[in-house]
């Protein structure tokens, strides 16, 4: 499967984006669907994931300020942040990890700047 991140962009301070990912084929029911995020000079952190049977997960630094969904009819992921902060800049990539067997997909990634 491949993944096709868009989105991304520059924000000032407070403002809003959404994320989308975009699966070539509908995968949602074998695998967890994650944002990850990563800052120059910093290690790739996990911002929010989507189990295959919906649970949900965000990153402390992210609660309350991000939401992830997915539209299984258009095999797409969200990533709607609001409030954002210079600290939320960073490349965001998508994650598929596979339940049966743990093998992971990455997206290219998309940039996502906010100035203060």
């Amino acid at each position: 499967v491949q993944l096709v991140e868009s989105g991304g962009g520059l924000v000032q301070t407070g403002g809003s984006l959404r994320l989308s990912c975009a699966a070539s084929r509908n995968i949602f029911s074998i695998a967890t669907m994650a944002w990850y995020r990563q800052a120059p000079g910093e290690e790739r952190e996990l911002v929010a994931s989507i189990t295959s049977d919906g649970n949900i997960g965000y990153a402390d630094s992210v609660k309350g300020r991000f939401s992830i969904s997915r539209d299984n009819a258009k095999n797409t992921v969200y990533l709607q942040m609001n409030s954002l902060k210079p600290e939320d800049t960073a490349v965001y990539y998508c994650n598929a990890r596979y339940v049966f067997t743990s093998t992971t997909t990455w997206g290219q990634g998309t940039q996502v700047t906010v100035s203060s």
